[in-house]
């Protein structure tokens, strides 16, 4: 079955207080982007790759690829208004049948074996979003007041999320709403059921300079 990843990097980064586009952040010495690209290609040599990317920002990752020798084959799309219309976007350029994963391109860390068991399930169940479960104490916020949660009834959500072409394809021909707060939302709305699978604590999703700081240590770490 064909595998195909829509690699979402149309994101300007502002949280990172940063002028560069986080995506492209220096992290050991090549940006973020090339470590996300470099994982699924070591993971799933075969995999199709597509780059959401903001328009303006195609120039600046070409000459990037040129500065880094960076040759791992990828098409490039433009991004669209929202993450659901980017991820749209990539779709198009999708005319086989297959598993498709859509993976934040701010997730270098996301192990062999979350992206693996990803497009495995997603092939034998329909579909497969990776989560890990909550460590740390939460609490509710109503007005003023607030209350202790039981954080067992919550999970956090990683990607790739992998599914079905069609299924995917479907899901995709709905109208945007905010409701839609990641893809497995979007599945999730024609009536799919969800399926979850172990993802890895070192997936995290960098957002902040914290987040930098952190995925550099734990690189370094392997």
């Amino acid at each position: 079955m064909k595998k195909h990843i829509i690699i979402v990097a149309g994101g300007t980064g502002t949280r990172m207080k940063n002028i560069v586009p986080k995506q492209f952040i220096p992290l050991l010495g090549k940006p973020v982007l090339m470590h996300t690209i470099e994982k699924f290609i070591t993971s799933i040599p075969e995999i199709n790759i597509i780059v959401v990317l903001a328009r303006e920002l195609n120039d600046e990752w070409q000459s990037l690829c040129a500065k880094h020798n960076f040759t791992i084959p990828h098409q490039l799309i433009a991004g669209g208004e929202t993450r659901f219309h980017s991820v749209k976007n990539g779709l198009s350029l999708i005319t086989s049948d297959g598993v498709i994963g859509i993976h934040d391109a701010a997730r270098p860390l996301v192990s062999k074996q979350t992206i693996i068991n990803a497009f495995e399930t997603a092939a034998e169940k329909g579909n497969a979003s990776p989560a890990v479960a909550m460590n740390e104490s939460m609490r509710e916020i109503t007005g003023d007041t607030n209350k202790a949660v039981d954080r067992s009834k919550y999970m956090i959500i990683q990607t790739p999320q992998c599914f079905h072409s069609g299924l995917l394809k479907k899901a995709f021909e709905q109208d945007y709403t905010p409701l839609f707060t990641d893809d497995a939302s979007v599945v999730e709305m024609t009536g799919e059921k969800i399926n979850l699978i172990e993802g890895n604590y070192e997936n995290i999703k960098i957002t902040t300079p914290q987040d930098l700081i952190i995925a550099e240590a734990l690189l370094k770490s392997n």
